[in-house]
């Protein structure tokens, strides 16, 4: 049984924004967690789009970000407070981040997931998203596998080449 869905607003991502985002991504990733500097440029760096849902009283509970690269594009990370997951977080989030692949015309959404995240394999899976393969020892330092996922999305998926 999951908890009662969260009220919560996806908006941008801002450099004021890094001091939370530094916590979450500690508590969420652990040994595997990007550095403070590197959260920095992911929100800064071209092509990138990073969004926060935040509760009414303004309280950051998740991060996601997008990377597109003129063909596909790519969810660089999802993460929701432990105190908030399974009740709609990570789904607003990740649909923001689709909306905004179809704006960029984006042939394709593509992730890499835990094999062992049944929480998310599922949310990715609801939403349309289908498993291309596995990657050994993907997420480090834990040495833990990643499918690698695929969404396509409308008319830019039908231009592609082959299709």
């Amino acid at each position: 049984m999951s908890a009662a869905a969260v009220d919560v607003a996806v908006r941008p991502l801002t450099a004021a924004d890094l001091p939370v985002l530094e916590r979450l991504e500690v508590e969420l990733f652990g040994a595997g967690a990007w550095s403070a500097a590197t959260l920095a440029e992911e929100l800064t760096a071209p092509g990138r789009t990073y969004v926060g849902a935040t509760l009414p009283d303004g309280t950051l509970v998740g991060y996601a970000g997008l990377w597109f690269d003129g063909w596909d594009a790519q969810v660089m990370t999802v993460g929701t407070d432990v105190a908030h997951q399974g009740r709609g977080v990570g789904r607003a989030m990740l649909g923001a981040l689709v909306d905004r692949a179809r704006e960029v015309r984006a042939a394709s959404v593509l992730l890499e997931v835990r094999v062992d995240n049944a929480p998310a394999l599922h949310l990715y899976e609801a939403l349309g998203f289908e498993r291309l393969g596995r990657r050994r020892g993907y997420y480090q330092p834990e040495n833990v596998d990643a499918w690698t996922m695929r969404l396509p999305l409308g008319p830019a998926a039908a231009d592609a080449p082959g299709a």
